[in-house]
Formats: structure tokens, sequence, C-alpha cells
């Protein structure tokens, strides 16, 4: 477990530096999350071995965009509900959509389909919810590792971008708990998902 908790660790730095109050004014976001992808996708890599069994066939391609759809909905509905009972909600909803400053809608669209969506998943279902099921059972694993995928985003001091991460981490989480075997649909349904609510159909 040194490892995973290394791994942790290490997600935690990259994600406070990126979205702290204090920090991200001064970074350039999106090259900063693509190097945090490719770094927590070699830690995956070298040390989950995540990519074993992982098939990307057309029922798993099929099944990522359609749940992608459904997280979506769950989404839009969500943020409706939300600014009915917290006046801070939309505001802090925009200030997630401020991250994507200038860049082109074409290469965040590329970067979120290939690099750090995919990565996400490999990184938190692949390789930290399946080794705490390892450990603790498939239920423990899926609530301990949602529970950590959340609380690394609390950093950044938005409570909708850390309620955002719990749901679609629960979704994707639960998924995955009963459904190992189908982390090739995830990996779709991840990118799929950021490039859907970051660029082409924002809530």
């Amino acid at each position: 477990m040194k490892r995973v908790l290394t791994a942790i660790l290490t997600a935690l730095i990259l994600w406070t530096v990126m979205f702290s109050p204090l920090t991200a004014p001064h970074l350039s976001l999106w090259p900063v999350m693509t190097a945090s992808a490719v770094i927590l996708t070699c830690m995956a890599t070298f040390w989950g071995k995540w990519y074993r069994g992982v098939r990307f066939r057309i029922s798993d391609i099929a099944l990522g965009i359609g749940s992608a759809c459904l997280l979506w909905g769950i989404f839009w509905t969500g943020d409706k509900l939300s600014q009915l009972m917290f006046s801070f909600a939309r505001p802090e909803v925009n200030h997630i959509y401020d991250f994507k400053g200038d860049i082109q809608p074409w290469l965040l669209s590329a970067l979120l389909l290939l690099i750090i969506g995919p990565a996400e998943e490999i990184f938190w279902r692949g390789y930290i919810q399946r080794k705490f099921s390892k450990k603790w059972g498939a239920g423990i694993g899926f609530v301990a590792a949602t529970a950590v995928y959340s609380l690394v985003h609390i950093g950044s001091c938005n409570f909708m971008l850390v309620m955002a991460a719990m749901v679609a981490g629960g979704f994707w989480g639960l998924a995955y708990r009963f459904r190992p075997d189908r982390l090739g649909a995830l990996i779709v349904s991840h990118a799929v998902w950021d490039a859907a609510v970051f660029v082409w159909f924002p809530i």
C-alpha cells in the first residue's frame, strides 16, 4: 500500500497546485493538468498494470458514450436543483468554467478525450479503486476510492467542484465496483463526459 499512498499523495499535491486559489492564478492549467495526467498514468501503469484485460470493443465504446450522456443529464439536473438550494452554486460553477481560459476548443477537446479523461479513469478506478478493493473488498474499496477522489479536489475551496467530483467519482466507481471487467467502457465514458461538459455542451 505504500505505492498507493504515494500515488494518492502525488495526486493531492498536483490537484491542489492546479486548483488552489493561491497557486492556480499563476499557472497555465491545461499544460499542468496534461503533465499531471501523464504522471498518474505512468504510476498506474508501472505499479498497477491497469491495462491487463482491458478491452475496447464496440459494446464498450457504446456503453461508454451512453453512460457519459447519462452522467451529463445527471449533472444538468443537479445544476438546476443546486441553484434553487444554494445562492453560491452558479457562481462557483462559473468559476470552474473560468479554468478553460483562452485555449482553443479543438485542442481542449483533444486533451480531454485522449489524455486527461482516460488518465483519471486509469488512475482512480484502474489503479486506486482496484488496489483498495483487493485489500478491503469491493464495497469498501468503492467507498474509499470515491472519498479520496473527492477529497483531492478540496484544495480548490470550491464546494461545487468537490461535489461534482463526488458525484462523478461515485458514478464511475459504482460501475467499476460491479463490473471491473469494463474499465475500457469507463475510460471512454470519462473522456467523452469531460469533453462534453467542458467544451461541447457546457452546463
